[in-house]
């Protein structure tokens, strides 16, 4: 289906930016998994790597590991939401939206729970209440998002994900007959996020290392 990639070119040169990123980082932390791999946590980092990635993601694995998670724990992290995020993907909008209103009892506030949610309720033909959501996500990531967010400082320093929260919010409110275009919108918004924050995660670990490499 393409989910989260459906934006047209703007988003093709970040990815590629990104992409370049990844294999560097490799390429400086060797080839044997990193501590924060491991354990609960680890299938944890591993499935949200997984769901974030825009192409050729192993959400069989994503969704596997999650789902071990949340029934053991189902509090821990945003577990329930990148699981419900891993199903959207998979074109398991039921499952989505079964996972994501869970998600929305643990915490209420959750934005990405409610855009995901809202996505999800679309493409189940719950069209009004579908729309409905995606604003209440859109309305509380507007709130939310400042230079720091989901734990990470300097937040979206080039605008990238303030441009698709505006073009978001910009399909949103044009209604329902804009349904393709929130779909397109919403799903790059939710993209734009994983790669900003996978960013956030990796660039201080390679600048760091890239300095010992350097002292040595």
């Amino acid at each position: 289906m393409g989910h989260y990639t459906s934006e047209a070119m703007i988003g093709r040169p970040l990815a590629l930016a990104y992409l370049l990123f990844a294999i560097f980082c490799l390429s400086l932390s060797g080839c044997s998994a990193p501590a924060w791999y491991i354990g609960v946590g680890g299938k944890y980092n591993e499935a949200k790597t997984e769901v974030a990635r825009p192409q050729g993601a192993n959400l069989d694995k994503a969704i596997l590991n999650l789902e071990g998670i949340v029934t053991q724990n189902p509090t821990y992290r945003d577990s329930l939401t990148l699981l419900g995020g891993a199903y959207y993907k998979k074109s398991r909008y039921q499952d989505a939206f079964q996972i994501l209103q869970r998600a929305l009892a643990v915490n209420k506030d959750d934005e990405i729970a409610w855009i995901l949610l809202g996505l999800s309720q679309l493409r189940l033909g719950d069209d009004q209440r579908g729309l409905d959501s995606i604003k209440g996500g859109i309305t509380l990531l507007s709130r939310a998002m400042q230079d720091e967010y989901r734990g990470f400082s300097g937040w979206d320093r080039n605008g990238i994900v303030r441009t698709a929260l505006r073009r978001a919010t910009f399909s949103a409110t044009k209604g329902l007959e804009e349904k393709d275009n929130i779909f397109r919108s919403g799903e790059a918004l939710l993209q734009r996020i994983n790669d900003e924050e996978w960013y956030q995660q990796h660039s201080d670990r390679v600048i760091k290392r890239r300095e010992e490499n350097i002292a040595y």
